[in-house]
């Protein structure tokens, strides 16, 4: 029997970690096509302190809750759902309302939990593992052995893109602050760590032939870089901007080297998209995590309750991979 209420975390109004704070709601029912998940942790990610911010803002019809990415047991099954079962343990990608006990979210986004994974540690997945592959890989001819510079490699999107770079065959250089984080992504996959409090990787790219993929989350005065960094018929994915959305431009750069920049934000994406991504990432992405090849990096796990202490770790930018919230 289930609960009429559970326990969330919202966002009293935008303002710093201080604005999340506990209160009580109704359990969701599942609408057509939707589960039902019994939360056993939630992934933390950029825009989930953006959102707190009041700087991103769900889409329409999107739980206000923060939150987009959950592990969790099926509970209740809405109308048209027909892969799963009551009692299957699964990831999913959601639209918000991960801070929470319980949450609905669409089946087609759901995936099974990695054969051999901790629940717990599959949660952090779904936000890093879509934008990643969606961004990088879906739909693309990735030559093996092509330059893929990674800015922010100990993080959650750095840690997921050094380790599916490495393990699609990529040339990994990833950008990491002191001796510990490189050490830490090269572990992970990486060809080459670069310390950015001590090395230039621009200068390290050049000696490498230049960057064939740039996966940047700097913006800024980096976009500039970045272009002089690459090769001919790279492509630059902007994810994040830390250091700001606007900057001076010289195209002609880009232009002689028939460069491509691009970006997206992942929640906004249609829903049948996502289910596209998720069944690819399963087809072939999954299969990696029972042979060795990938792993989950769960850097701090912590209660819900504390969901403002794990957005003040977020914003220090001492984490390595993903912070977690359980119920």
């Amino acid at each position: 029997m289930l609960p009429e209420d559970m326990n969330v975390m919202e966002i009293s109004a935008p303002g710093g970690p201080e604005a999340l704070a506990p209160a009580r709601r109704r359990v969701p029912a599942p609408g057509h096509g939707e589960v039902l998940l019994r939360i056993l942790a939630a992934g933390v990610n950029g825009p989930d302190l953006l959102q707190r911010k009041g700087a991103y803002p769900p889409p329409p019809g999107a739980s206000d809750l923060p939150g987009l990415e959950v592990a969790g047991e099926i509970v209740s099954l809405g109308e048209g759902v027909a892969r799963w079962a009551m009692g299957d343990r699964v990831v999913a990608l959601t639209n918000g309302g991960g801070y929470a006990e319980f949450v609905a979210v669409n089946a087609d986004h759901c995936l099974p939990v990695p054969t051999g994974l901790d629940p717990v540690d599959a949660a952090g997945l779904p936000e890093t593992y879509f934008t990643v592959w969606s961004n990088v890989f879906l739909g693309r001819d990735v030559p093996r052995g092509a330059n893929f510079l990674v800015q922010g490699g100990a993080g959650g999107i750095g840690s997921t893109a050094v380790q599916l770079g490495s393990a699609s065959g990529l040339a990994v250089f990833a950008t990491a602050g002191g001796e510990e984080d490189c050490a830490f992504v090269e572990d992970l996959g990486a060809k080459r760590a670069i310390d950015y409090r001590t090395e230039d990787y621009l200068a390290v790219l050049k000696e490498a032939g230049g960057a064939d993929i740039v996966l940047d989350i700097l913006g800024g005065s980096h976009v500039a870089r970045h272009i002089r960094a690459c090769r001919l018929d790279g492509r630059i994915i902007s994810l994040a901007f830390r250091e700001g959305s606007k900057m001076e431009l010289d195209l002609m750069p880009m232009m002689l080297k028939r460069l491509t920049i691009t970006g997206s934000t992942l929640r906004s994406r249609p829903d049948a998209f996502k289910a596209t991504v998720a069944r690819d990432l399963e087809a072939r992405v999954w299969p990696l995590f029972a042979e060795g090849r990938l792993r989950p990096v769960t850097d701090r796990v912590f209660p819900l309750a504390e969901a403002a202490e794990a957005h003040r770790t977020m914003e220090a930018g001492a984490h390595r991979g993903k912070v977690l919230l359980t119920p």
